[in-house]
């Protein structure tokens, strides 16, 4: 009996804390819950309406963060590599206002490329899709190679995106788009390809190799080397995925706005930073996942619309949102802390 109380005691003499634990999911599930609830109540009190019982609301509440969700697919892939990404609204923009330039029709004025209008809408959104694969190309290369921090590479090609995007056409708009091409962003669409996207690339991290040296990498990039992977040879595909995905991104965005313009994906980067360190990827490196993530950017989007919905000025919506961010790091910070313990 003796033996048996002495195995239930900590260290120090006191009894062991339980284990048991909601999986992480589970818990940041239940804090997207409590956010809805919050101002379902609130909806009542203040404006006499349900929140969560308008279906058109809650569509229209995805569709705004489904281009934000496509972004953080692939920035929760580079922060679990103890990385991160600030060019990814820069690459939108660029990748918008190049896809957008391909996608125009002849029917009214005058094109950017006369003799590039009518052209098969796969040709705007390749165009699209290779932009951003470059962009990411670009970011892991520079990395790899000159062995900068990630924070200073993504910032120049942010910079940089940003001013190729203003210079393209001189900062002027760019419509006359053709519907194939509007057809990406109409109705649910966004939605789908977010939804396509994350189960993608969930099955991926969860189950192939590309996800084990992500995992490795990000938990510890000297044992991950001497263990034999091409940690510099990876880096490069995850930022390229990255971009690829902000790439695609960018045309949806263009699609759905039916222009391109030098401006669109401002802060889109803090988002989709802001939607994987909610939906619980650790800024150390070698913890998250895609469904948390997708949480994540339902939590950022039920604030967002829940604020809309109370009549609340716009400016408080970033407030909150910025305190949101930092009660998640704080978060990230004391579930470090209690695995190190």
């Amino acid at each position: 009996m003796a033996i048996s109380n002495a195995g239930q005691l900590g260290n120090a003499g006191k009894p062991a804390k339980s284990k048991f634990r909601l999986p992480g999911e589970a818990r940041i599930f239940a804090v997207l819950m409590g956010v809805a609830l919050l101002f379902e109540v609130l909806g009542w009190f203040l404006v006499g309406q349900s929140f969560l019982a308008n279906t058109d609301r809650l569509l229209v509440m995805i569709l705004q963060v489904s281009v934000i969700g496509i972004i953080a697919v692939g920035v929760t892939q580079i922060i679990i590599m103890d990385g991160i990404d600030l060019s990814s609204g820069s690459v939108v923009a660029l990748t918008a206002m190049v896809s957008a330039s391909l996608a125009q029709t002849s029917d009214f004025g005058r094109a950017v490329f006369p003799s590039l209008t009518d052209l098969p809408v796969v040709v705007p959104l390749l165009a699209g899709l290779l932009v951003g694969l470059c962009c990411g190309l670009l970011n892991g290369f520079v990395i790899a190679k000159t062995a900068i921090p990630p924070f200073i590479a993504t910032l120049g090609v942010m910079v940089t995106a940003r001013g190729l995007a203003k210079w393209y056409t001189e900062g002027e708009p760019i419509s006359m788009l053709s519907d194939n091409y509007a057809a990406i962003g109409s109705g649910i669409t966004p939605i789908l390809i977010f939804l396509g996207v994350a189960a993608v690339f969930h099955v991926i991290l969860s189950y192939t190799r590309y996800g084990k040296y992500t995992y490795a990498i990000g938990a510890n990039r000297a044992a991950a080397r001497v263990s034999g992977i091409n940690v510099n040879k990876h880096l490069v595909i995850v930022y390229t995925v990255a971009g690829l995905l902000s790439g695609l991104a960018g045309v949806v965005t263009s699609a759905r706005a039916v222009s391109g313009q030098a401006g669109m994906g401002m802060m889109y980067e803090l988002d989709a930073i802001a939607a994987a360190v909610i939906g619980g990827t650790s800024l150390a490196g070698g913890v998250g996942r895609i469904t948390g993530t997708v949480i994540g950017v339902l939590i950022l989007g039920v604030v967002t619309s829940g604020f809309t919905f109370l009549r609340i000025d716009a400016y408080y919506q970033e407030i909150v949102k910025g305190v949101i961010i930092v009660a998640a790091v704080v978060a990230d910070q004391y579930r470090q802390r209690n695995r190190r313990a």
